[in-house]
Order: C-alpha cells, then structure tokens, then sequence
C-alpha cells in the first residue's frame, strides 16, 4: 500500500475537528466555569499559577503569556505566572527536592488564598501537577485541572475539571489550547466589563 501524505493530513484535520465537536457537546460548562473564576480572581487582585509538562509546559506559559500582555484587545495587564518557565528554580528544586515537587514548590512560595492554580496534563496522571494541586488546595487557591482521557485523580481532586477525553495526545493538545483561547476571550471581556468607563 501506497503511503500518501495528503490523506494521512486530511486525517489529521478530520480527527482534531471531531475531537473539538466532542468537547463542545459535552465541555463548554466546565470551561465557562473555570473562565469565570479566573476572571474574579485576577479582577480582584489575584494571578494564576499555571503548570504543566512538556507540551502542557508550553500550553501553561502560552496561557500566561495571554493574561500578562494582552489577548485580542487593549486591557490592563492581569497577574500570572508560569512555573515552568525559570530554569534555575525548576532544576534546583528538580535536583534538592525531586522532580515530583517541582511545581509544589513553587506555589509554597508564591501562592497566597484567592489564586489560581492551572494545573495541565494530557493524561491526568503527571505525579508533580497532581502534589502541586494539592498543595494549591492546603493554601487556599481555586484548582483548575485540564486535562485529557479520563481526568485521573488530578480531575477528580481539581475544584474545576476541564477534560478533553481523548486518548490521543496530539487531539487533546489541540483541543486545549482551543480552550484556553475561549477562556481568554471569556475573561477579557470580564475585565473590560469591571473597567471603569
């Protein structure tokens, strides 16, 4: 059999199309939701700690980078950070702590009652996004777990679950920065709405 590489393509467009059909029939609540918290706590003063690995790495300071600057119009800037982004933390902790203690760490240090914690893993299942959500959780913080297949326990224990279930990681990697890019839009237009005319 003959490989060609316009169907195979077409196959990968059809997939992630049906893959966002999926969620939308079933997820749009649970983003809503998790938008809207965000929206009250960065309107109030309060960031988002957001983390994840590899891909969801990315996907974490994609979103914060959204909130710092701007997204599709002119706002003031909202507090966030990446806690993947800072490599002399990450490989200090990785080398005295473990690596499952990674992101932990970093919310001991720097998150206080009122934030968010954006915890992002494509299984549901990463051990450091999972102790990290947990440590948000002793401390006060709203947790938001997105996520893939089932969710796994970083689902179950999250205050808010935002689950793609797909069990391919590139589908549910395309999918969750579609979410993320509707939570910002939902929570610009709650900043601009709290804006003083």
């Amino acid at each position: 059999m003959s490989f060609d590489p316009t169907a195979t393509v077409r196959g990968i467009f059809e997939d992630t199309r049906s893959a966002h059909q999926r969620f939308a029939a079933h997820g749009l609540d649970s983003l809503v939701i998790a938008a809207d918290a965000i929206s009250r706590a960065v309107t109030a003063g309060r960031k988002v700690l957001a983390f994840g690995n590899g891909g969801s790495a990315s996907d974490a300071q994609h979103l914060v980078a959204e909130l710092v600057g701007r997204f599709e119009g002119e706002r003031r800037p909202l507090g966030g950070v990446a806690l993947t982004s800072d490599s002399n933390v990450v490989t200090a902790i990785s080398n005295d702590y473990g690596y499952e203690r990674v992101f932990a760490r970093q919310i001991e240090a720097l998150g206080s009652e009122g934030d968010v914690a954006f915890g992002i893993s494509t299984s549901g299942r990463s051990p450091n996004v999972e102790i990290a959500l947990a440590a948000a959780k002793t401390r006060g913080m709203v947790t938001i777990a997105l996520t893939g297949r089932d969710g796994g326990r970083m689902g179950a224990d999250a205050d808010i679950h935002v689950n793609v279930a797909e069990s391919a990681t590139p589908r549910v990697q395309e999918v969750h920065r579609t979410i993320m890019h509707a939570m910002c839009t939902l929570i610009d237009r709650h900043v601009r709405s709290e804006s003083p005319s």
